[in-house]
């Protein structure tokens, strides 16, 4: 982990995708988003219809950051996550720097630092790709119960599957004895880094593989209290929804619904959603189908991701968040306060001859509107879009 940070705390979180069944008891009577239902349409979705939920989870009332927000599980990086003792778990793997992981094609001038550092000056022999992954593999099994790793008895095929150019859709979680991993999640909340010695006694790897980058948050300054986080967001579609419980310290209820229910919830005030959250639920509302998720994401994570660093306006009304590629958004790069040697970058006035737009206006907690007219990065998606006229292209949630 990187202690020299000033302004954020490292995390990693996952948006996990489970499928079900397409058949009237499994679908939701709720009709899909206005504004996703067009989207769905045209991508190659047939009817429009998610044949996949995403775990959700709400946060308690007293936590100290974004009480009651339902968010992807995920939470703070632990040093253990990082600890040389992974090198022992994946010593099949000690040919390789990455652990085995597909490498990203991202320059290192371009790549988000948290992921361009190298961990080796700070300590560490465990890369940030593999440690992030670690973080969001353990969070989500404190959090949720949902358990993701790979039995060392499948170490064959684990290493068949890695050279594939194509993975199919066969993940699955929580395969062991729910007692035993009742116990396990028990002592990994007691202590972090009792998810390694759990690792080795039941002789399995967390299933880094299985994680596929999907994008990179910063929490902007003063909007959720003087808590702010470098967060790593990844992927992971899995078969089958599995057996889930929230802890009942930091995550008071869970939801499995699909991406156009959860934000049909937000918008009746049912749920609250940070904007994050939002963008990436609008964004995934482009494919409903899971296998296409699948390799959509597996496909795309080697592209790398973009730092998205909102930096709030104080030109506009109502309240809004600029995020890169923006005509307003600083010049300066924003990846020197993502490693805490800058305050947070100030907006610019509007260049004329660049009407770009991609930002977060908030007109109330339940009310956020998507403008953007850029095209997205790396191969990845914007949220879906309902233009109003042929030179507007604002995405409302």
């Amino acid at each position: 982990m990187n202690t020299t940070l000033k302004h954020w705390k490292e995390a990693a979180t996952l948006i996990l995708a489970a499928g079900h069944k397409l058949g009237a008891e499994r679908l939701s009577s709720r009709t899909p988003l206005t504004a996703a239902a067009g989207a769905l349409q045209d991508g190659g979705g047939g009817n429009g219809r998610f044949d996949y939920n995403v775990l959700m989870l709400k946060r308690s009332s007293a936590s100290t950051f974004m009480p009651n927000a339902y968010v992807f599980p995920g939470g703070t990086v632990h040093s253990s996550d990082f600890s040389s003792d992974w090198l022992d778990v994946f010593k099949s793997f000690s040919h390789s720097p990455n652990f085995g992981l597909r490498g990203v094609t991202q320059t290192a001038e371009s790549r988000p630092p948290m992921f361009a550092t190298d961990r080796r000056t700070l300590g560490s022999p465990v890369p940030g790709e593999v440690a992030f992954r670690i973080c969001a593999l353990r969070e989500t099994f404190e959090e949720s119960g949902v358990l993701l790793c790979v039995s060392k008895r499948e170490e064959s095929s684990l290493l068949r599957s890695l050279g594939e150019r194509e993975g199919p859709l066969r993940y699955k979680a929580n395969d062991l004895c729910g007692r035993e991993l009742d116990r396990w999640r028990d002592l990994v909340n007691q202590n972090p880094a009792n998810f390694i010695q759990m690792c080795r006694e039941l002789e399995v790897w967390p299933n880094i593989w299985a994680l596929h980058e999907w994008s990179n948050w910063l929490t902007p300054a003063g909007r959720y209290g003087v808590k702010r986080f470098d967060t790593a967001f990844f992927i992971c579609c899995l078969q089958e929804v599995p057996h889930a419980l929230q802890d009942e310290k930091e995550i008071v209820s869970l939801e499995w619904s699909t991406p156009s229910e959860l934000l049909q919830s937000y918008r009746a005030q049912e749920l609250w959603l940070a904007p994050p959250q939002v963008y990436e639920l609008s964004r995934m509302c482009h494919v409903p189908r899971l296998k296409d998720l699948h390799d959509f994401s597996r496909r795309r994570g080697t592209e790398g991701c973009e730092q998205l660093l909102p930096v709030v306006s104080l030109k506009h009304e109502p309240y809004t968040a600029l995020l890169p590629g923006d005509g307003c958004y600083p010049s300066a790069a924003p990846g020197e306060a993502g490693v805490g040697t800058s305050a947070d970058p100030q907006p610019e006035d509007p260049r004329e001859e660049d009407p770009a737009l991609h930002r977060i206006v908030t007109l109330d907690p339940y009310n956020i509107t998507l403008q953007i007219t850029i095209a997205p990065k790396y191969n990845h998606l914007l949220p879906v879009s309902e233009p109003t006229s042929p030179q507007d292209s604002k995405s409302r949630l």
